[in-house]
């Protein structure tokens, strides 16, 4: 699958240059309606091994007529650079990325457990990833990094906006009644309406299925179980 390297010295980028490089990458993130039907979801996650030296990533490629998982691709990437709040996203998108490249079939929309615009310098893992692949592609976090939303209803579809620096920078959508709502941003190429719409049309549960499956493929890939197991 076609996408740009990633930038030269990394991971060695220092704190500074790949805070640098973010605020950059993220004047290029699109908002726009995705051009065509949407057939294919895929879910993208990342778990660490043992250390936090490990970044696990799977990525499932979901079925929405049959709600179904058409294929299921992981791959694992040592990560050693420490941990800075707001730099997640740069250990994890090798692992993603190396996951991808075993995908054989293209999505239309790529939904990413993380954050899209919902991020301090707006470059969220979402828009990294969509950037580099030039798909559609979501944030959909579990918990907020940055920003306030008021209090919603408790019915399925419920939401509110995310507000962040005088600007909405994502939704709180409650995709099952009666359950915390997830974080839905735009990651690149899609709008923030058509982001909502898609997390909630792949929910069954509090987390969209894709992404379900992909966790469920990376914790396997990190604990040594074989897919099946």
């Amino acid at each position: 699958m076609a996408r740009w390297p990633l930038p030269e010295g990394f991971p060695e980028l220092s704190v500074s240059g790949a805070r640098a490089l973010q605020e950059r990458l993220a004047a290029r993130v699109l908002e726009e309606t995705i051009g065509e039907p949407v057939s294919l979801i895929a879910g993208a996650d990342v778990a660490y091994g043992g250390g936090e030296d490990r970044a696990d990533a799977a990525v499932v490629v979901w079925d929405i007529a049959g709600a179904e998982v058409l294929e299921t691709a992981t791959a694992s990437v040592e990560s050693h650079a420490a941990y800075v709040p707001g730099m997640l996203a740069w250990r994890e998108l090798p692992a993603v990325l190396a996951a991808f490249e075993k995908v054989s079939r293209v999505p239309q929309l790529v939904l990413v457990d993380g954050h899209g615009r919902a991020h301090p310098r707006r470059c969220g893992l979402a828009c990294l990833l969509g950037l580099a692949l030039d798909l559609p592609t979501v944030g959909c976090a579990k918990s907020v990094l940055v920003g306030t939303f008021d209090a919603l209803p408790e019915a399925r579809g419920a939401h509110a906006p995310l507000r962040h620096g005088g600007e909405v920078v994502g939704v709180a959508l409650r995709t099952r009644t009666g359950v915390r709502p997830v974080v839905v941003s735009v990651g690149h190429r899609v709008t923030l309406g058509d982001a909502c719409f898609w997390v909630l049309r792949a929910s069954r549960t509090r987390i969209p299925e894709p992404l379900r499956a992909a966790h469920t493929a990376a914790t396997r890939l990190r604990t040594g179980r074989p897919p099946g197991g």
